[in-house]
């Protein structure tokens, strides 16, 4: 049964094994050994009391179990090793909610796969047959996982999506970014910067994707309605590829003439770069991007990105886990859909931001708790001053 859409929207309360009970006619003992697959119940028994408990939206409460058998807790998690300057972030927010729960005996499980979309079937397909109690995962392709996330939903698995949503599909709850608002931001931010003229190229991930898909549509909303002068040349697709996105986008840049504006909805903003580089349209179009990483601080500072929408992937991480914890441990049920602001951050504002990152631990390679194929990159600074070089870069992507 797919999740209820809105954040605030009617969400039934589950029924418990009282419930239950009172609708068959049943002992509540009867129904508590037919839930925990206990013996001394009729098979056809057991059958009914299964079948009723579904109808019902029954959840089991599992505070209780782990707090009297104290058992160790085991947390999947499946994000893309790509791009690494984002899912790294969350990956060390979810670390650093673990390390802050009161108990010590939470064992998370990394599953790694190339990038949002491609490649998470088979590791999600793993993270259902395994014995976990609660899984963090990003839905790059929601409806393909559809089969798979049912299956999690029957035998009691609860999902947490973070960065992006699956509103068509069971789960637990969505820690986000609100992606439409942010687009919406964009193209109201990026209509003044141009005075409303011109056209726009946008450049997102894929648009199966439901944080993608509503980051293009917010904009084109906002523009349509603020900015009816400034249209959009193309949407390209870059499926977070670093060379299908500079391909991509030199062929529109070289082929359009009055792109004033490009937007890059994803981390992958780099290779744009470039081609607005290579195309000599640095400094002439006016570019926002998405997210916050060194090797992006330079073109900020140096006004050839004018802002970026920082998405906060550590806190998104730190709230998925401890939604996730507190639903198993403490038998709290979460809002459907657990939406964060971003953050827009300019020259203005840059230094607070970078500030604040720096200030973040460096952990070695031998003490991260993520596989070793997860490991990622982070963007270098070339060495001196001067105009920095976007090729030079090692981008993380």
């Amino acid at each position: 049964m797919p999740r209820a859409r809105g954040e605030f929207g009617d969400r039934k309360k589950p029924s418990g094994i009282r419930e239950i009970a009172e609708s068959l006619g049943l002992s509540i003992g009867t129904v508590d050994r037919a839930l925990h697959d206990r013996p001394g119940i009729k098979p056809e028994t057991r059958s009914l009391i299964l079948a009723r408990a579904k109808e019902l939206g029954y959840r089991p409460n599992l505070a209780a179990r782990f707090l009297s058998s104290r058992k160790q807790l085991r947390i999947g998690v499946n994000l893309p090793r790509e791009i690494a300057s984002f899912f790294d972030l969350v990956r060390d927010g979810i670390q650093d909610a673990v390390r802050s729960v009161e108990t010590s005996d939470v064992r998370v499980i990394h599953r790694t796969y190339a990038r949002m979309g491609i490649g998470e079937e088979e590791p999600l397909a793993e993270a259902v047959a395994d014995d976990l109690h609660g899984l963090i995962m990003v839905p790059g392709q929601p409806l393909l996982l559809a089969p798979l996330l049912k299956k999690a939903a029957e035998r009691g698995l609860p999902v947490v999506c973070v960065n992006t949503d699956a509103p068509e599909v069971e789960h637990l709850a969505t820690v986000c970014v609100d992606s439409l608002t942010t687009g919406q931001l964009v193209g109201e931010l990026m209509g003044r910067y141009v005075a409303g003229r011109g056209s726009a190229l946008v450049v997102t991930g894929q648009l199966s994707t439901i944080d993608h898909a509503q980051k293009v549509a917010g904009f084109r909303q906002a523009i349509a309605e603020m900015w009816p002068g400034l249209g959009i040349a193309a949407v390209v697709e870059a499926h977070d590829n670093e060379s299908e996105a500079y391909e991509k986008c030199h062929q529109v840049l070289t082929s359009v003439p009055d792109i004033t504006a490009v937007y890059v909805s994803t981390v992958n903003s780099l290779p744009v770069l470039q081609a607005i580089e290579d195309v000599g349209l640095a400094g002439r179009a006016t570019v926002i991007t998405s997210d916050l990483f060194p090797a992006l601080a330079p073109l900020i500072e140096s006004g050839r990105v004018a802002a970026t929408m920082y998405q906060r992937p550590s806190i998104q991480g730190q709230l998925a886990f401890r939604t996730l914890y507190r639903f198993l441990v403490e038998g709290v049920q979460p809002r459907p859909v657990i939406r964060m602001a971003p953050h827009i951050v300019m020259r203005s504002n840059l230094k607070l931001f970078m500030d604040r990152m720096s200030r973040r631990p460096v952990k070695s390679r031998s003490s991260r708790t993520r596989m070793d194929a997860g490991e990622g990159r982070e963007g270098v600074m070339p060495p001196g001053g001067g105009r920095p070089s976007i090729r030079s870069r090692r981008s993380g992507l």
